[in-house]
């Protein structure tokens, strides 16, 4: 059962989303909310699995992201919203949203992205997602860029699986290390590679993998980045 908070200021919006989750298979409603405190509220209170959030309301909604994730680590991020601007979303998955959903997608695709961010995937919506990436990749290959990378062996091991498109449980059944121990891997990857995603883990990763570690990835460089969002 994958535990969700929901903070929209639109009532009909709230009442539409929780009727259409209380439909789907293995996913409950524990709180709602309509500012951007409610966001940080409902993490702390109820440490849900996924919080989805619209960037249109009452106070400062970016701020309130990083706050909760801070409050409660586990908890994963999805903003819901109408703002298409690339500058919107770029402006939430810095801020520590794990997904990025468009009000104009199918119900299907916010089940999608709920499922997706609670096993550790970045989800943006598909129609959406190239645009998005392409930005990524500017902002994330000059982060890189700035500094020399060094990966140990592990490391190594595990940016080779991420360019095949691999998640984190399949990363760890191959190597047969635990999942948690992965994730402390891709903290560790965020921090060398000065970036705050798996998805930019990704892209920064291919960028390096043509300039400075050679061979070890074979041919897995080609994969394309927008098959790591689903």
């Amino acid at each position: 059962m994958i535990s969700i908070g929901l903070v929209d200021d639109h009532p009909l919006m709230i009442e539409g989303i929780v009727t259409l989750l209380s439909r789907a298979q293995g996913l409950e409603v524990l709180s709602t909310g309509s500012t951007a405190r409610d966001i940080i509220d409902i993490s702390s209170r109820f440490r849900p699995d996924v919080v989805i959030v619209d960037l249109s309301m009452p106070g400062d909604v970016y701020a309130a992201i990083a706050t909760s994730i801070e409050a409660s680590p586990d908890t994963k991020i999805v903003a819901f919203t109408a703002a298409t601007g690339v500058d919107f979303a770029i402006r939430a998955l810095d801020a520590g949203a794990h997904g990025y959903v468009l009000k104009g997608s199918s119900a299907q695709e916010l089940i999608q992205a709920i499922e997706s961010v609670r096993h550790g995937e970045t989800y943006i919506t598909q129609s959406f997602a190239s645009q998005v990436i392409a930005a990524l990749r500017n902002a994330t290959l000059r982060r890189a860029a700035a500094q020399a990378v060094r990966f140990s062996i592990r490391e190594e091991q595990i940016v080779r699986l991420l360019l095949r498109g691999k998640t984190n449980k399949e990363i760890a059944v191959s190597l047969k290390i635990s999942e948690k121990t992965i994730k402390n891997y891709m903290t560790i990857l965020m921090q060398k590679l000065s970036v705050r995603s798996r998805l930019e883990v990704v892209i920064a990763a291919q960028k390096l993998t043509e300039r400075e570690l050679g061979d070890f990835v074979g041919t897995a460089s080609s994969q394309p980045a927008a098959s790591f969002l689903s």
